[in-house]
Order: structure tokens, then sequence, then C-alpha cells
């Protein structure tokens, strides 16, 4: 049974763009992400798998799904938490990633916890 609540997961998100992996003159524009995953809830849940929609600032959507974050399946007991950094490409100067992970607690419960929406932006792009 997949339960819509976020069961107590928090996720806290920071973006930057990286310059000097970039290429605008190409159309590519990387972005670096950092999640901070934090259980302020009272059961211990795992990290399964994540799902990503990711929106250029011409509006193209692309989706990405995989098995876990970084090669990795964080097991988060009451209290802790996993930070982990990512990276997207852009082909526009400006995007928005939003998403959720899939998680499972310790009696089987299936739960998704949203990524809420955040901005990709190359500084000094929007005011």
């Amino acid at each position: 049974m997949i339960n819509e609540k976020n069961k107590n997961i928090s996720v806290g998100v920071k973006s930057s763009y990286l310059e000097h992996e970039s290429e605008p003159l190409k159309a590519r524009y990387l972005f670096a992400y950092t999640i901070t995953i934090k259980n302020v809830g009272s059961a211990a849940a795992r990290l399964l798998s994540r799902y990503w929609k990711i929106t250029g600032g011409d509006g193209r959507e692309q989706e990405v799904e995989g098995d876990g974050v970084v090669g990795q399946h964080p097991y988060l007991s009451p209290e802790d938490e996993f930070t982990y950094t990512s990276a997207a490409m852009l082909d526009t100067p400006v995007g928005m990633m939003q998403g959720h992970y899939m998680m499972v607690d310790d009696h089987g419960d299936r739960f998704e916890v949203l990524i809420p929406p955040f901005t990709l932006a190359v500084p000094k792009t929007l005011h």
C-alpha cells in the first residue's frame, strides 16, 4: 500500500550554478543541488527510489526515475538525516525541479515524500 503522506520526513534543498562546468554558447547549464532528508518522526524508514520532473525555462520537461540516491538507500532512524549532492543539466539558464522519494517504513508500508519545487538559475538571470 502506498501512503501519500510524508510520514514526518522533511526535505531541504540548496542549488547552485556550476559556471566553470557550463557552456552557455552550447546551451549547456550545469546546476548542483544538495538535498538533506531528515526523519523528524518516531518511526524509521528507508529510501527506495526517486522521481524527478525537471522543467527548463522553455517549458520542456524531462522525467528521471531511479533506484536510491547517489547509489545508496539511506535508512533513517528517528532524528537521523542524510545529505547528498547531485547535478542536473539544462539547456536554458533557468529551470525548476520537483519530485518525490519512495520510502518504506519498518512495517513494510511504502510512502511518498514530496520534494518541494526549487529553482535552478544562473546568477543575475532572475530579479
